[in-house]
């Protein structure tokens, strides 16, 4: 099913690829050319945002609640410069502050990483023995689709690691594949390609993580056209990975889905809300709508129905994430 949503059921493309074989060509060399103005994704240094945030909330003899962030650089929190602007901080300090509760954060994302080191990086999380961390966040796919996986593996090992956090006893949110489109020194046609196999990826995405019992939040918006209008101010120096600005943007996006999977949201806006275009529908579909609106959620609702498993489509309202105070250190 993830191979036909991004091969054309929701695009209209053909093939079983993100993009023929010469459009890849004609990408790659583009992509060469764009490298040479932003960064590669490694070599800069990420700031240290594991610790505990929200003290003022701890009560004796109730642990903290766990957050574990995995993926790539932007899950990392790479292109700033302090660590309570990283994605990590930002959502542990909005969740200790919904959750009335300390918020202990760990982060084994990787720079640079794809979507076949979730296995190690899972890997490492469950290493710490049960119980399970509380919540995991993943944010994966850009580099998939600059290096070329297929996405059939691609999705293949997001799944798995989704499968595994999910048996261990985690609830899982994945930021799916942001916008590659609005780089800024991404020129046409590499611009409209990129931002087809980014939407084609993150739809495939979404459809593996629901049928795993995780749930999405479409990124599109963290490379996309909020950037696109503002990129002096939401992207980072290195006119690739988002800046503070923009990460609060992304955190914003994701924080509500993280606190609904925790049963921290108001149970009202579980509800759909057909004014917003909110509601069940077959799991292609809702990828596809996904995917091509940032913010958006997808989460499993029934395993069969009369075009195969269907999910709920969110529209959660943004909030303005708490300005992160700075974590205790772990031990």
């Amino acid at each position: 099913m993830a191979r036909r949503i991004a091969a054309g059921a929701a695009y209209g493309g053909g093939g079983a690829g993100l993009v023929g074989a010469a459009a890849v060509g004609l990408l790659l060399a583009e992509v060469r050319l764009a490298r040479r103005h932003v960064g590669n994704g490694t070599g800069e240094r990420v700031p240290g945002a594991e610790g505990t945030y929200g003290r003022v909330y701890d009560v004796p003899g109730e642990p903290p609640l766990r957050l574990v962030m995995l993926g790539d650089s932007t899950a990392a929190g790479q292109g700033v410069h302090r660590s309570g602007q990283t994605p990590g901080a930002l959502l542990a300090s909005g969740l200790a502050a919904v959750a009335e509760r300390p918020v202990q954060l760990r982060n084994v994302a990787q720079t640079g990483a794809q979507s076949d080191d979730l296995d190690r990086q899972v890997a490492l999380v469950l290493s710490a023995g049960p119980p399970a961390p509380d919540i995991c966040v993943i944010m994966i796919g850009a580099n998939d689709v600059t290096h070329r996986m297929p996405p059939t593996r691609s999705v293949r090992h997001l799944s798995a690691a989704v499968r595994r956090l999910r048996t261990a006893g985690a609830e899982v949110v994945v930021g799916t594949c942001p916008d590659l489109g609005t780089i800024e020194p991404v020129q046409q046609p590499l611009r409209w390609l990129a931002r087809r196999a980014s939407r084609q990826l993150a739809a495939a995405q979404t459809i593996g993580v629901v049928e795993q019992g995780g749930r999405t939040v479409s990124l599109g918006d963290l490379l996309g056209p909020e950037f696109a209008a503002n990129p002096r101010e939401l992207f980072g120096p290195d006119n690739y990975h988002p800046s503070a600005e923009g990460y609060a943007t992304a955190a914003m996006a994701v924080l509500p889905t993280v606190c609904a999977a925790l049963g921290l949201w108001p149970a009202e806006e579980d509800r759909p809300d057909l004014t917003r275009r909110e509601g069940f529908m077959p799991v292609a579909r809702a990828a596809a709508e996904a995917a091509s609106e940032a913010g958006t959620e997808v989460t499993a609702a029934m395993p069969t129905g009369p075009r195969g498993p269907w999910a709920l489509l969110k529209r959660r309202h943004r909030r303005r994430v708490p300005e992160p105070e700075a974590a205790t250190p772990s031990p």
